[in-house]
């Protein structure tokens, strides 16, 4: 059985860990903000590890748990006493970016002493000295806005585990008639398409059917609406990647729902399967109009 993929998220306040906690999320992980480290082992006993969908956990601790330096060597401890080795990640940034970010939140430092705040960023920085020296990885956040330092994580994960996906792509075909998809991020009129709907004997029949998809796919104008839709696609999703979004959902629609955008958007779904992609398909209004027929 493989081992749990656990990383151990931790820091200067005001470094980022809050975002690289929500990268870790997007990646299918388990995660707990402000864990204390002597209950890991604890957690790491609960069933959600046998989940398919989950990854690895990955736990944000820092110096708001006042027992956290203390007891962070014994709690590496524990956990490889059963087995588990986890990835430590330390995020930092200098002084002036945290003293910014402090001002601009208006959050409170975890040390909550009565000197200023860079006093206690320093303080801070000191106590937190031997966690760094053991970190796997030291990142500087200072120049880093909330999309890089997301990149970042998921390139760390996805160089760990290829089978991470940095994105959730859906395809959904949808009748017009029956409104619009509030969730769509791309959206494809397919309503000049020509219509199996007023073929008799494909009328009855839905887009998933080899006669339907047939007269939509090999028509002429389909072949070249797909040549032009195909290369947009292929051009934006690794756009949409690189920006970090974690889902996306690409929508075909048709006037009911059930003909020309259920076609397209299986062949949609085949070809980015085809590519290596694992994307989701549904047909909103598929079997809407069959009373109507």
């Amino acid at each position: 059985m493989t081992p749990l993929r656990v990383y151990i998220i931790t820091g200067i306040s005001g470094s980022g860990k809050s975002t690289v906690v929500q990268a870790f999320e997007d990646a299918s992980f388990y995660c707990i903000d402000n864990m204390p480290m002597e209950l890991v082992p604890k957690v790491l006993e609960l069933p959600f590890k046998d989940l398919p969908e989950v990854k690895g956990a990955a736990f944000v601790m820092d110096l708001r748990s006042k027992t956290f330096v203390k007891n962070f060597v014994s709690g590496i401890s524990a956990l490889e006493e059963m087995g588990i080795t986890p990835t430590i990640i330390f995020l930092e940034a200098d002084n002036k970016t945290l003293v910014t970010r402090y001002s601009q939140t208006r959050r409170q430092h975890p040390l909550d002493s009565e000197s200023r705040l860079l006093d206690n960023i320093k303080a801070e920085k000191e106590a937190m000295r031997s966690i760094r020296r053991v970190a796997h990885h030291i990142i500087d956040t200072s120049q880093c806005n909330v999309h890089r330092l997301k990149s970042v994580i998921l390139d760390m994960i996805l160089e760990a585990d290829e089978s991470v996906e940095r994105m959730k792509i859906n395809i959904l075909s949808f009748g017009y008639k029956y409104g619009i998809p509030l969730d769509a991020d791309l959206m494809m009129d397919l309503r000049f398409l020509n219509n199996p709907y007023f073929v008799p004997e494909l009328k009855p029949l839905d887009g998933e059917s080899e006669a339907v998809k047939s007269f939509v796919i090999n028509d002429p104008e389909t072949q070249r609406f797909l040549d032009r839709f195909y290369g947009l696609i292929d051009y934006l999703i690794p756009m949409y990647k690189k920006e970090n979004k974690a889902y996306l959902t690409l929508a075909m629609g048709c006037t009911g729902g059930r003909h020309r955008s259920v076609a397209i958007a299986r062949a949609l779904f085949e070809r980015l399967t085809d590519k290596g992609m694992t994307p989701s398909l549904v047909h909103r209004d598929i079997d809407r109009d069959i009373k109507e027929l």
